[in-house]
């Protein structure tokens, strides 16, 4: 093995790492967000039903963030997109319920 062979293998291996870094980080972003976005609306709804207060707000937020988060985790990026899909058509479907209602 020469130099040139140990700085390619070096060179394969960083690129390897910072792909296998990117793709990590940005799933983690995503369920993050993903989770942020279904808590909120979650602890939206059950603060306008208990009629309770910003704190209980907040603190609803974060743990329908993390229960999220956690269900998340397995999945790979291509199936949280379309998790995120098919919740966003699930909140048209809830939008169109209220506006059409009497």
């Amino acid at each position: 093995m020469g130099l040139s062979e140990n700085l390619k293998n070096l060179a394969v291996n960083m690129q390897q790492t910072t792909k296998n870094s990117s793709i990590s980080l940005a799933q983690r972003i995503l369920r993050a967000v993903s989770g942020f976005f279904i808590g909120l609306v979650l602890s939206l709804i059950i603060q306008e039903l208990t009629q309770s207060g910003q704190l209980m707000m907040v603190f609803l937020t974060i743990l329908f963030l993390s229960i999220f988060y956690k269900l998340l985790s397995r999945l790979q990026i291509f199936q949280i997109l379309i998790f995120d899909l098919i919740c966003v058509l699930i909140a048209a479907l809830l939008r169109m319920y209220i506006m059409i209602s009497p």
